[in-house]
């Protein structure tokens, strides 16, 4: 693949990372507490802040819950899928600087993951305090803990195990020959 082809694809391939945000929670049933317990949205963003960069993880990160809220009504536009979409910023930009800048030990693939699924979840906490706050909703740290971790522990068990396992996988057999060296 050459420079110029390179854009290209990744519009592309973020199409399609952008479609499976919007279809993946229809395998949770659109159920709250399932998509909050096993996160399908940040897959696909986390997988192109990995494979196509930080900018176009940052944007499908930003756009999936806010075009899947006008979409399909799930999550509620605000405040959820507007918190969530700097969440998923979050993710996809700082997965994406850090596989960039770290050389591509296996290590690394998870020193990039955690630091991202870390620095989302904290943002994620101070928008929903900004949201809560201006709406005179209390937000707890407590309620943090629950909402972000607790809850949360199904899908973060299974991004630490599929996400370096696809992305290793793919740096092995040189698939994306380019985008993942």
């Amino acid at each position: 693949m050459n420079n110029n082809q390179k854009p290209l694809i990744n519009i592309i391939l973020s199409s399609v990372f952008l479609s499976l945000g919007i279809v993946l929670p229809f395998l949770t049933g659109n159920v709250a507490f399932l998509g909050n317990s096993f996160l399908p949205m940040h897959l696909p963003v986390l997988l192109c802040g990995f494979i196509c960069g930080w900018k176009y993880g940052g944007i499908v990160g930003l756009i999936t819950p806010l075009l899947r809220a006008l979409l399909v009504g799930m999550p509620p536009l605000f405040p959820v899928a507007f918190i969530m979409s700097f969440e998923l910023a979050t993710y996809g930009v700082v997965a994406g600087l850090l596989y960039r800048l770290l050389s591509k030990k296996i290590i690394n693939v998870y020193i990039s993951l955690i630091v991202s699924m870390i620095i989302g979840r904290v943002v994620w906490g101070l928008v929903s305090m900004i949201v809560s706050a201006s709406l005179g909703i209390e937000f707890t740290f407590s309620i943090f803990l629950s909402s972000a971790i607790i809850t949360a522990i199904p899908g973060i068990i299974f991004q630490l195990i599929f996400i370096p396992a696809l992305i290793i996988l793919m740096q092995k057999n040189d698939v994306l020959s380019g985008y993942l060296k």
